[in-house]
């Protein structure tokens, strides 16, 4: 007997709205980010914004966009199951995009263990959790909601400390770089 799936996800209607609408507000405070990185000195080319600054906010998006689709008022799991694996999917391949920019913009800032971490290593993992949730959730597994949960907060957590190591490195490469002015030769 197949489980209503507005009845599952009814329960989990609170949560999804509150990281949805979060993911929503961190996409838009990355305008903030970029507007710091623009007026920063620092050399930058599209493919070190596209390695280190647009992943941020395709996970925040994702967030938003899984979490509503969660939302909705489906009539059998395996539908937006189906979904959320797709979306899954779609992670998985613009990891492997990040990827590839951040071993071509090297020249411009040389990525350390944190970065391949955070930028690589996580999300990769948050997106193939993602697949085991959805594919779980299209088997009406009870556990498959609590993971794709995880992820969730897993992305959002990713992206928050992305944005911020992205504007502490911008801030204290500023700081140097106005007090190296100052002194006198």
């Amino acid at each position: 007997m197949e489980t209503s799936a507005h009845s599952v996800l009814s329960s989990w209607e609170t949560f999804f709205f509150l990281v949805g609408s979060s993911g929503a507000a961190l996409t838009g405070l990355m305008f903030v980010v970029i507007s710091l990185a623009a007026d920063s000195n620092q050399a930058r080319t599209p493919d070190t914004v596209n390695a280190f600054a647009s992943p941020n906010v395709i996970h925040f998006v994702a967030v938003f966009f899984l979490s509503a689709v969660l939302t909705a008022p489906w009539q059998q799991l395996r539908n937006p199951a189906h979904v959320v694996g797709a979306g899954a999917i779609a992670g998985i391949v613009y990891v492997l995009i990040v990827l590839r920019r951040m071993l071509r913009q090297q020249a411009a800032y040389k990525p350390v263990l944190e970065d391949w971490v955070w930028h690589l290593v996580l999300p990769m993992t948050a997106y193939a959790t993602l697949f085991v949730g959805a594919a779980g959730l299209s088997h009406e597994q009870s556990w498959a909601l609590f993971l794709i949960a995880a992820v969730l907060f897993l992305l959002l957590s990713i992206g928050i400390h992305n944005a911020w190591d992205t504007v502490t490195y911008l801030v204290l490469t500023r700081k140097d770089e106005s007090q190296s002015k100052e002194k006198p030769k």
